[in-house]
C-alpha cells in the first residue's frame, strides 16, 4: 500500500494482519462447530456474533481507507481495474466452493463481493470532503433501519440489504448497512491525510518481527482464499488420525 509521499505503509499491512487474525480464528471456530466440536449455535449468538461483525466491519473499514490512499489524489484506472478483477475473481471462486459445500447457504454476496461493489460506490464519492463521507456513512445505517420490503427478501435482491429477511448464507455483507464502513474508512483516511498523518507512516519501516507480521496483510486476498481450506483440512486430518 503505497501512501499518499510515497513509501509502504507498513501500519496498514499490519491493520490488515490483525483483521486477518481475527478472521481465521472465528472461521476456525466455525470449523470446530460444523465438526461438531462445539456447541451448535457458538459462532452465530453472543460474542461470536458481535466478533463476527467487528471483523467484518474491519475489513470493509481498510478497503474504504485503501481506496482513498490508492485514488484519492486521482483516480489510477489500470491499477484499479486489475485490483478490481482478482477481488471479483475471487468472490466468485468463494460462491462456488461455498455453493459445492452448502448449496442452501452458499455465499451469494460475502465480504469480497461487498468490497468489490463498494469499491465503484467509493469512486463516485471519493470526492467529498471527510465530513461529507461521515453524514453519507450515518445515512447508510439510518436507511438501514428504517426501510424494508418483502420484495427485497430473495438472494437476487438481499445484496441490498433491505429485505425483511435474510436468505440462508454463511456470510451474508449487503450493501445497507456495510457500505458505512466503507464509508468511514474512506473519511478517516482523509482525515489522517489532512493532519499530515500518512507522511509520517509511509517513512516509518520497521524490521524484525512487525516487518514479518505485515507480510500478511500485504498478501491478504490470497490467504482469505486458502485459509479455510487449510483450516478445514487440517482439522478433518486431526479427526481421521485421531480415530
Amino acid at each position: 500500500m503505497a501512501g499518499e509521499a510515497g513509501g509502504r505503509l507498513v501500519v496498514v499491512d499490519l491493520a490488515r494482519t490483525v483483521a486477518l487474525i481475527g478472521m481465521a480464528m472465528f472461521h476456525f471456530t466455525f470449523d470446530l462447530e460444523m465438526f461438531g466440536l462445539v456447541a451448535p449455535g457458538t459462532t452465530t449468538t453472543g460474542g461470536w456474533a458481535i466478533f463476527a461483525r467487528v471483523i467484518a466491519g474491519s475489513f470493509l473499514f481498510l478497503a474504504g481507507l485503501s481506496l482513498v490512499l490508492a485514488h484519492g489524489g486521482g483516480v489510477r484506472w489500470p491499477s484499479f481495474w486489475r485490483r478490481m478483477a482478482k477481488v471479483a475473481g475471487a468472490a466468485i471462486l468463494v460462491t462456488a466452493g461455498t455453493y459445492a459445500a452448502f448449496p442452501h447457504a452458499f455465499v451469494f454476496f460475502g465480504i469480497l463481493h461487498s468490497i468489490a461493489l463498494a469499491s465503484l460506490l467509493g469512486l463516485a464519492v471519493i470526492r467529498l470532503p471527510a465530513l461529507g463521507l461521515l453524514l453519507l456513512a450515518g445515512a447508510v445505517v439510518a436507511v438501514d433501519r428504517s426501510f424494508a420490503h418483502d420484495a427485497l427478501n430473495p438472494r437476487w435482491w438481499a445484496w441490498i440489504g433491505l429485505g425483511t429477511m435474510q436468505p440462508p448464507s454463511v456470510d451474508l455483507v449487503p450493501v445497507f448497512p456495510w457500505f458505512a464502513s466503507v464509508l468511514a474508512g474512506m473519511a478517516a483516511a482523509k482525515l489522517a491525510g489532512a493532519a499530515g498523518l500518512w507522511s509520517r507512516l509511509a517513512a516509518w519501516q520497521p524490521g524484525g518481527v512487525l516487518r514479518r507480521l505485515a507480510w500478511p496483510g500485504r498478501h491478504s486476498l490470497v490467504i482469505y482464499l486458502v485459509h479455510q481450506p487449510v483450516l478445514i483440512g487440517g482439522l478433518w486430518l486431526f479427526l481421521w488420525l485421531r480415530g
